[in-house]
C-alpha cells in the first residue's frame, strides 16, 4: 500500500499502557447499564399517560416520557420498532402495570419531535474544556458490494458533529447533518447548544480557518475561549485588530507551530532532534491531548449504539441520534472508567 511506503522513516510511539483504577465501581455500573430500572422507573409509569390539552384536534395517549422511554430500550437493545413495542409491553405486564404501549407506527411518527431536543448535561460552575470532532453513520440500505456488482446507488451516509465535555465524558451538544456538510459550519450550532462558561475549545484540523475563531468570539466575549486547532501547513497570520481578536488567537497558533513542532521534535538530515530538549512540542503545549475524548466519545456510540441510522427520514434521523446522546450520557454517569497511565 502507498501508506506504508514511508513506515520505517516514520517516528513511532510506544503505545500507552493504562490501568483502571476503579475497576470494582466501574464493573457495577457496567451491569446496572443492562437493569431495567435504569431505563423503566416510577417516575416514567407516573407520567405515562399524556397530559389533557384544551386546543382543537384529538387527545394523544402517550406522554413524550413514555415515547422516549420506548425508543431508548429500543436502542439500548438494538431491537425493531415492533420488537420494542413487545418488550415495553411484556415489562409493564410483569411490573402489574397496564398502560397502553405505542406502536410501532406511533413510535416511527412521534420520534421526530425529539430532533431539537438538546442534551441534558447537568449545568456545571465550572468553565468547560469542549472537544469537537464529526464521523459518519451509514443509511439503511444496498451496501457497497452491490453497488459495484449491480451498478445501484452507492451508500449514503449523514455526518454526526459532537462536542464533548473533556472533563466528564458527557456529549454536551450534537448536530446531524448531511454527508457533504463542513465541520467547521456546524461550530455556531454546536456552541450554542452548550451550556456554561467554555474554557477551552479543541478541535482537529478541518477547524482550522477564520469562521472557526469567529463562531468562539460570538459564543462568549468575556472571557474569550482558547481555541486549539492545529493550523495548516501553509497557514499565515491574518492582520487582526485587538489582542483578544479571532485574528491574533490564529496567529499565535501559527506561531507557536512554527517555534514548536507539532511534536517537538524538528529534522536535521537524516537524524531527529528534540526542537525544545525535552520541553515538548505544539500540542504538549496546547493540551491538545483533550482530544482523544471526542474520539472515545465517538467511538462510544458506534460500538453501544450502532454504525447506522435506523431511521428513513432527516428530521426522524435527528430525533433518534438525540435519544442516542441521552442513552450515551445515562450510561457514562453509570459506569465510568478512571484510568491511569502505567508504561
Amino acid at each position: 500500500m502507498p501508506c506504508k511506503h514511508n513506515a520505517t522513516r516514520r517516528h513511532h510511539f510506544p503505545r500507552a499502557r493504562c490501568r483502571v483504577t476503579n475497576w470494582p465501581a466501574y464493573e457495577a455500573g457496567l451491569r446496572r447499564r443492562g437493569d431495567l430500572t435504569l431505563w423503566l422507573d416510577e417516575a416514567a409509569l407516573a407520567g405515562w399517560a399524556a397530559p389533557k390539552r384544551s386546543s382543537p384536534g384529538g387527545q394523544p395517549l402517550y406522554s413524550e416520557l413514555a415515547i422516549e422511554l420506548v425508543l431508548a430500550l429500543r436502542l439500548v437493545l438494538h431491537l425493531a420498532l415492533r420488537q420494542a413495542e413487545a418488550l415495553s409491553r411484556s415489562v409493564l405486564r410483569l411490573l402489574g402495570a397496564a398502560p397502553p404501549v405505542p406502536n410501532h407506527t406511533t413510535l416511527s411518527r412521534r420520534g421526530q419531535a425529539f430532533a431539537g431536543c438538546q442534551p441534558g448535561v447537568p449545568a456545571s460552575s465550572a468553565p468547560v474544556h469542549l472537544v469537537l470532532d464529526s464521523t459518519a453513520l451509514e443509511l439503511f440500505g444496498q451496501g457497497d458490494w452491490n453497488a459495484e456488482k449491480h451498478g445501484r446507488a452507492r451508500r449514503q451516509w449523514r455526518k454526526l458533529h459532537l462536542a464533548v465535555d473533556a472533563g466528564t465524558g458527557e456529549i454536551a451538544a450534537h448536530v446531524l447533518t448531511e454527508g457533504h456538510a463542513e465541520d467547521a459550519a456546524q461550530m455556531p450550532a454546536l456552541l450554542g447548544q452548550a451550556e456554561g462558561v467554555i474554557a477551552s475549545i479543541t478541535a482537529d484540523g478541518a477547524y482550522d480557518g477564520e469562521p472557526t475563531y469567529a463562531a468562539a468570539a460570538a459564543r462568549q466575549r468575556r472571557p474569550p475561549p482558547d481555541v486549539v486547532v492545529p493550523p495548516r501547513a501553509s497557514a499565515v497570520p491574518s492582520a487582526g485588530k485587538g489582542d483578544g481578536s479571532c485574528q491574533n488567537q490564529r496567529a499565535r497558533q501559527i506561531q507557536l507551530m512554527a517555534e514548536r513542532e507539532r511534536m517537538g521534535v524538528a529534522v536535521q538530515g537524516s537524524a531527529r532532534v528534540s526542537a525544545w530538549n525535552g520541553c515538548g512540542g505544539w500540542q504538549q503545549a496546547t493540551g491538545y491531548g483533550k482530544r482523544n475524548q471526542a474520539e472515545t466519545a465517538r467511538s462510544r456510540y458506534k460500538h453501544l449504539i450502532g454504525p447506522g441510522l435506523r431511521a428513513q427520514s432527516l428530521p426522524a434521523q435527528r430525533g433518534e441520534v438525540a435519544i442516542a446522546v441521552a442513552v450515551l450520557n445515562t450510561m457514562i454517569r453509570t459506569a465510568k472508567p478512571i484510568s491511569a497511565r502505567v508504561a
